[in-house]
């Protein structure tokens, strides 16, 4: 039977059920793919009315625009205890990305749907929050490679949007994965997620230095 619903009024149980939202949110779009989880849906999760759900996040989208961000801060926190124990820096960078769907997913969503439909301070906070990740990281792979931190930070860039772009490539729907299966010729042309993201970032690794202007 569906839970009553119950006002929180304290700010303890607020925060409770902000967190149970997004905790809701989180295991639907690891299930089925955030672009298939509705705000219906995580309402139900929780046993809320969607009004219920916007006393506490103002959009679907600004619930996943909260969650990629501490993705991004969780990458983060990987990369750099990966980069304390190897200087391969692509592998670094592209291995951590791809031990995490979830944030790989939200990559693929966030230019297209997530940025959208939310407020103007849910977008400022975001970007702040993935700004700072990418500001942090790319000064730790300037200073692992003998880039400029800004080429640094571009890597890092560049890492995190081809992975939100091979994403979805590589783990494509399933009438794609049954064309794939009938014909190897058009499979043959799917990229593999992390040989394909690890030779890129090599390249630009490489590549970089060489556009330097002065």
């Amino acid at each position: 039977m569906k839970r009553a619903f119950v006002r929180a009024r304290r700010p303890e149980h607020k925060q409770q059920r902000r967190e149970a939202i997004l905790v809701a949110a989180r295991d639907l779009a690891m299930a089925s793919g955030v672009r298939n989880v509705s705000l219906g849906a995580v309402a139900e999760a929780v046993g809320l009315a969607k009004s219920n759900i916007m006393r506490y996040f103002g959009t679907r989208e600004e619930i996943y625009l909260i969650l990629a961000a501490e993705e991004w801060r969780q990458w983060a926190e990987a990369v750099t205890t990966r980069l304390e124990a190897s200087d391969d820096v692509a592998a670094a960078l592209a291995e951590t990305l791809a031990d995490r769907p979830l944030l790989c997913d939200l990559l693929s969503q966030t230019a297209t749907t997530l940025e959208h439909n939310v407020s103007i301070e849910a977008a400022r906070t975001f970007k702040r929050a993935i700004l700072a990740v990418i500001a942090d990281v790319g000064a730790q792979v300037a200073r692992l490679t003998g880039l400029r931190v800004d080429e640094g930070v571009e890597l890092v860039s560049a890492a995190t949007a081809l992975a939100g772009i091979l994403y979805p490539i590589a783990n494509p729907s399933p009438m794609l994965a049954e064309l794939y299966a009938q014909d190897p010729d058009i499979a043959a042309t799917c990229p593999d997620f992390l040989p394909t993201l690890i030779r890129a970032l090599k390249a630009l690794l490489a590549g970089l230095p060489t556009l330097r202007e002065d």
